[in-house]
């Protein structure tokens, strides 16, 4: 007998929705339509692509996709994009206590603050002349292609909580990432591969802080839209290949069979989730045959491999760097990039030499090589951390610091040769232009085609949105 709720066996559910869906007469299909409103669009049959809620588009899109290189443990602005040459001479000195009395400092609390000047030299790069450390030559190469913000500040100063906050507006655990957010509102574009990938690479010039999966969770969103981690080395994703001795067709029938029993009970609870699981099974069987062609690299060239500093499949940031081309090319709509070393407590001169390196030539490498496929006009390239470091000395390295950072965007909708925003004049804080998190945000959404105050979910009675209650601003001065 196939319908479960006649099966005298199996448990009869009388949850809210159950018996909406039961009622023959009065309001009953008024209110399931009404509980079910939402979840129904988030969540619509699992064949086919779903589209997003978001559809049409609020205004005209300039981007299709966007990649996510993120310098995780919080990289120094002064060693990076921002220069200081005040900080520099006053090397060694006290910081003026007009910068930082009152303010909130992580370890340096309470301690003797003293300037710590820049500890490499900056260089004019491009037609544009943006000046950028010298440890980074190869992305100064591409400066006339990049914005480089100079006056970004957040909310948290440890780690977890400031990519908690960069990746879903909010520093509580259990909001949904950004890229949750789009694939919401937008769908996906590709029915063999997840809609939002992240990979994660370790460098050796800094302290790896840990990076949790709740950082591309869905959160309150159905779990569909959460991104998929790919191993950077060894099988991509865990358990994608059948069984020894069991088939395609083999396996299909059983995924089939699990998924006809999936959709009965779907159609007695009325449940997202089973319509996500549904489509997991589905999407994970076409991976088998996808995920190896995505990680085979046989048809890059042998120039290729050198450009990105890379001979493949190492698990470096260089080899993911090349991953997410390709997963772009293959309909990948959001990739997320973590290279987890970036936190230099201490021997910030001899750990930035080694992990400007690490990022320095697979970025610009990236950059380019989208350039040449046709993938840089609608692509959008952010690259930065959490938050910054302080002018303060830690010793020999630099604290958390939250009030003023440098990050850099990139691609056809981004104005290249550009900066926006600056810090004063020993890089301490935002002073003009400050973008907020939350304006990053809103900035992400539009060049997507979305108004970032329209694009809600409702939660526990509250439509919540990535940007959150407070007052975002599109940053309308860097597009093209």
């Amino acid at each position: 007998m196939n319908d479960l709720s006649l099966n005298p066996e199996y448990p009869q559910i009388r949850s809210r929705r159950s018996f909406l869906g039961k009622a023959a007469l009065g309001i009953g299909p008024l209110a399931l339509y009404s509980l079910l409103q939402q979840n129904a669009s988030a969540a619509k049959s699992t064949a086919g692509l779903h589209s997003g809620v978001v559809n049409p588009l609020h205004f005209p899109a300039k981007v299709k996709r966007i990649v996510h290189l993120c310098m995780a443990g919080g990289p120094s602005h002064l060693e990076t994009f921002d220069e200081k040459p005040k900080l520099k001479e006053m090397h060694d000195q006290p910081m003026p206590k007009s910068f930082t009395e009152g303010q909130q400092i992580a370890q340096l609390q309470g301690r003797e603050l003293k300037c710590f000047g820049p500890q490499f030299d900056f260089e004019s790069y491009g037609e544009s002349g943006q000046r950028l450390c010298s440890q980074f030559p190869m992305i100064g190469s591409m400066s006339d292609d990049i914005c480089i913000i100079r006056s970004m500040h957040t909310d948290q100063i440890n780690h977890d909580p400031a990519h908690t906050l960069f990746n879903t507006g909010a520093a509580l655990a259990g909001r949904p990432s950004m890229g949750s957010w789009l694939l919401y509102g937008l769908g996906q574009e590709t029915d063999n591969l997840p809609g939002y990938v992240v990979l994660s690479s370790v460098g050796k010039g800094g302290q790896a802080q840990p990076i949790a999966a709740r950082q591309w969770h869905s959160g309150f969103l159905p779990s569909r839209y959460q991104g998929v981690q790919f191993q950077s080395t060894g099988a991509p994703v865990l358990y994608i290949n059948p069984p020894n001795g069991i088939t395609l067709d083999q396996q299909k029938n059983v995924v089939d069979a699990v998924n006809t029993l999936n959709r009965q009970f779907d159609s007695v609870v009325h449940d997202p989730e089973i319509a996500t699981r549904i489509q997991q099974y589905e999407m994970a069987f076409r991976m088998q045959t996808s995920v190896p062609q995505l990680m085979d690299l046989k048809s890059e060239s042998k120039e290729t491999f050198e450009r990105y500093g890379t001979p493949g499949s190492d698990g470096t940031f260089a080899s993911n760097c090349l991953l997410a081309r390709r997963l772009l090319e293959r309909g990948v709509r959001f990739v997320q990039l973590y290279h987890r070393a970036w936190d230099h407590h201490g021997n910030i001169k001899g750990s930035m030499e080694i992990t400007a390196k690490e990022v320095d030539q697979a970025t610009a490498a990236f950059i380019q090589d989208l350039k040449d496929r046709g993938l840089f006009e609608d692509t959008l390239i952010v690259f930065g951390g959490e938050f910054g470091r302080t002018p303060m000395g830690q010793g020999s390295g630099r604290d958390h610091h939250i009030k003023g950072f440098s990050m850099f965007l990139s691609g056809g909708a981004i104005k290249g040769g550009t900066s926006y925003g600056n810090t004063d004049e020993l890089g301490y804080a935002a002073v003009e232009n400050p973008v907020h998190v939350r304006d990053f945000h809103a900035t992400m959404l539009h060049l997507f085609g979305i108004d970032h105050t329209k694009l809600t979910f409702k939660s526990q009675g509250l439509n919540f949105k990535l940007t959150g209650v407070e007052e975002a601003h599109i940053l309308d001065e860097i597009l093209a």
